[in-house]
């Protein structure tokens, strides 16, 4: 005869032990670095110098909704989306470089 599954079944405390895992492993760490990026994107100002994701330096002059004036030198403005801003720098990063 064949044994009808119970509430008590391993493969079941498997299944919920792996979906356990992938939260604590996978799922709250990027929830963890969304919410860093986010407080960080929020908290720009004029004056900053930024990191982009494809690298480029510069100092923030002027602020939108969705994007960032960047001077990047003396007459040089670009604009890039705030969300492809990866790093602020501590003041005084440019100069020296």
């Amino acid at each position: 005869m064949e044994q009808s599954p119970t509430f008590f079944d391993p493969t079941l405390f498997l299944l919920f032990g792996f979906m356990i895992l992938i939260y604590f492993l996978m799922i709250r760490p990027e929830n963890k670095r969304r919410k860093t990026h986010q407080e960080m994107l929020a908290s720009i100002e004029l004056g900053e110098e930024i990191v982009t994701a494809g690298g480029i330096l510069g100092k923030v002059s002027k602020i939108t909704d969705q994007y960032l004036e960047l001077s990047i030198s003396e007459n040089t403005k670009i604009k890039v989306q705030k969300t492809s801003i990866s790093a602020v720098l501590p003041k005084g990063t440019l100069k020296s470089i």
